[in-house]
Parts: C-alpha cells; structure tokens; sequence
C-alpha cells in the first residue's frame, strides 16, 4: 500500500507536471487524437512523459538490473521474448513460460510506467525492466547503479514502416484516421515522431556503449535476425546467464530461438486476442498489433526510391563521425 508521505510526494509531483506542460511546444500526433510535447529535445506524449519524468525523481535501479532499452518498433518485444527466456530458463519450460499466457510486454514490464512511481511497486523477483527512453533521459540511479543495459536498433527505413503501421493500426481500434505514409514520412524524416528524432535516439546509446561497454550491449536487429543463436550466446554472457557447454550440447540456446521466434509467438492465442494494458485508456493496446512480420528489408514494399534515398542520406549525415552505421 502507498504511504502517506509517498501520496503527498504524488500529489506534488502531479501539481508541478500540469503546471510544466503548458510551457511545452506541441503537436498533433499523426492524426491520432493525441498530442506530442516537446520536451529536452524529444517529443512525447502526455503519459510517457509523465512516466518519463517520475522514473527520473524516484527510480531506484539495482546493481542486478538489466534494463532492455530501445526506440519504438526496433524488435523490443522480440528482444524481451529472448531475454527473458534466458534468464528464466532453469524455472519454466517450453509449457509453463509465462510467454503462453502473456505478452511479452506484460512478462518484462516498463521502467516508466510500471516502476517509475515508488519503491512499493518495485518487485524484485525479476531483474529484467525495460524503457524507451533516450540515453538523456535514463534515471541517473541507472547510470550510478552500474546495472546492465542492452540496446537495439534497426534499419531506420524499416523502423519507419513498421511504426507507421503499427499507429495505423493502434488508430483503427480507437475509430481514428491515421495521415497518410507520406506525410508520416516528412514527419518522422524531421524526427516529429514519438521519442523524437530515432538518430538521435540511436545515437545517445551508440556513444554511450563506447564509453561503457562493460555496461552497454548495442545490438542491431539485422545482425540479432542473421544469427540468432550467436547474438543470444552473446546476450546470456553479457548480463550473467552464460549456457553452459552442457546447455549448448544439449542445444537450450536454439530451443530458446525457437520458442522465441516471431512464427511461434504470433501464433499464440494470447498475441492474437490479448490485449496490453486493459481498461487503460489511450495506453491499451491489442497483442496482434506488435506481431506485424519481423522481416528485415520489408521497406522495399513501402517507400519510394527517393523516400529511401532520403532518409540514407539523412542517417549518413547524422551518423557522420560516430563510428556507426545503420
């Protein structure tokens, strides 16, 4: 149960969030019946910046936490699937993961929304958490706490594709219009988009991984896609859970893949009726809409010639120097 002290705290907290959100610039959210603020340089809407905001005042990261971090549509839920699965190995099987009967959203749950508000929420039972938010926003907990983040990003042509489908979706079930791929598109290019500019997303845990990579895992989705197997030996040794030779014998890693893999969880009736975060207003959404095709390249069947050429252009110039390529 919340305390006294922490509802007061609450309540302060809320008083000083509506006070700062009307200094903030704003923008429609791609036709959706919400709003993106702008604020420290990235764009959010109303929730995740208050989530944002609260994990940053009363986040307290553990040493064993592992927190899975990425933009949006960049393979998070499979990354969470594989994740978790390791982790927990030795206390579920194929037929008694959580997997069968949750999403994998609901099995790693997020930093901000979930945790963010107070220590009475906080259960320790598992290290894994998970956030979308920038390198620049992280709690500064996380960063003194020495705790393992992993991160991973993808092909911004293809990011842009399955973003946009998914709000195209998400639009549908609440009976709303979505704008148009092309105009999605200027939007997303001049990083008007939720979490604002993805480069710069991508690139505030690109640089940061160079700086602790002892504490940072980058990954890349098409390089998690091409070798599954190796990249999750590589993940299990980076946050503690390292196969044995024996678990390699007998093959746990390429079951893990298996389990994990975007043909068996869109299968599961849990991802095709399910829905995450019920009853929760604008946060609701169904399970089948983070199963669209896990395909690397799928942007070929959406985007123009000169669509593609732009935003290469664009993510070489913001690229440029870093040592990254996407």
């Amino acid at each position: 149960m919340e305390s006294h002290v922490e509802k007061q705290n609450r309540d302060v907290l809320q008083k000083s969030f509506e006070e700062m959100i009307f200094t903030l610039p704003k923008v429609n959210f791609w036709g959706l019946p919400l709003d993106l603020y702008q604020y420290q340089g990235f764009w959010l809407t109303l929730p995740f910046l208050q989530g944002a905001l609260s994990a940053q005042q009363q986040f307290q990261a553990q040493p064993t936490d592992i927190i899975l971090c990425s933009s949006l549509r960049t393979g998070t839920t499979w990354l969470k699937s594989l994740t978790f699965t390791t982790i927990a190995r030795t206390s579920y099987n194929d037929s008694t993961t959580p997997l069968l009967s949750k999403v994998p959203h609901d099995v790693v749950p997020y930093m901000e929304f979930d945790h963010a508000q107070f220590s009475t929420n906080r259960h320790l039972g598992s290290p894994l958490l998970a956030t979308h938010l920038p390198y620049s926003f992280l709690p500064r907990s996380i960063i003194d706490s020495g705790c393992k983040l992993i991160y991973i990003c993808r092909d911004p042509k293809d990011t842009f594709v399955s973003f946009y489908h998914f709000i195209a979706k998400y639009s549908k079930s609440l009976d709303t219009q979505i704008i148009q791929l092309d105009e999605a598109f200027e939007l997303f290019y001049e990083g008007v988009s939720m979490y604002g500019s993805y480069w710069d997303h991508v690139l505030g845990y690109w640089k940061a991984s160079l700086e602790h990579p002892d504490k940072l895992m980058f990954l890349k989705y098409e390089d998690l896609v091409e070798n599954t197997v190796l990249y999750l030996k590589k993940i299990a040794e980076f946050i503690g859970y390292p196969f044995s030779s024996k678990e390699q014998q007998e093959g746990v890693p390429e079951n893990i893949v298996q389990m994990c893999s975007f043909e068996n969880l869109s299968g599961l009736e849990v991802n095709k009726i399910g829905k995450h975060r019920a009853g929760q207003g604008n946060l609701e959404v169904e399970n089948n809409i983070f199963f669209r095709k896990g395909k690397v390249g799928d942007w070929k069947n959406y985007l123009t010639t000169e669509m593609s050429q732009r935003l290469d252009q664009r993510t070489l110039q913001k690229l440029s120097g870093s040592g990254l390529s996407l």
